[in-house]
């Protein structure tokens, strides 16, 4: 499967004659603050608001916008979408995992990667009038279930 067609140009990869299946995928993103940051954020003093709350919808809704951010993906119908958040104080730091299940003909890995890195940039404008030197990193795919390729876990 790829991108471009036999003349060497580029389309939408055909799906058409592919089966359904349950796919799963879920994806890591870590947003390291400074202490101060994130100890604002611990207590709900971030003058926005919510934080986490608001990247947590952020995240769901850039999961399923995916098809209109990144280029000639397919649009998919998603029935489950979540984000959770674990702060580890040890390096002020947010690690977020994205979880996306569906029944489709493609897979969900670039909505889980996209709700991640939503989420993480939601996480930076809610708190870049304190830190200047927040810093999104660690982006990528744990885990996904479901066609062709079958079961991956991404190794420690």
């Amino acid at each position: 499967m790829s991108y471009f067609d036999l003349d060497g140009k580029i389309h939408m990869v055909n799906v058409t004659k592919k089966g359904e299946t349950f796919r799963t995928a879920r994806a890591h993103g870590k947003v390291s603050v400074g202490s101060e940051t994130l100890l604002k954020l611990q207590n709900g003093e971030i003058k926005k608001g919510d934080v986490l709350s608001v990247a947590k919808i952020a995240g769901i809704m850039a999961a399923k916008k995916t098809s209109e951010l990144i280029p000639l993906c397919h649009p998919l119908n998603i029935t489950f979408a979540d984000l959770t958040f674990t702060i580890v104080s040890e390096t002020s730091s947010i690690h977020i995992e994205s979880n996306i299940e569906m029944v489709g003909k493609t897979g969900a890995e670039m909505e889980a990667l996209t709700a991640v890195t939503a989420s993480a940039l939601t996480i930076y404008d809610m708190c870049k009038s304190i830190d200047k030197y927040i810093t999104i990193s660690d982006i990528y795919l744990v885990e996904k279930t479901g066609g062709k390729s079958g079961h991956f876990i991404r190794e420690k």
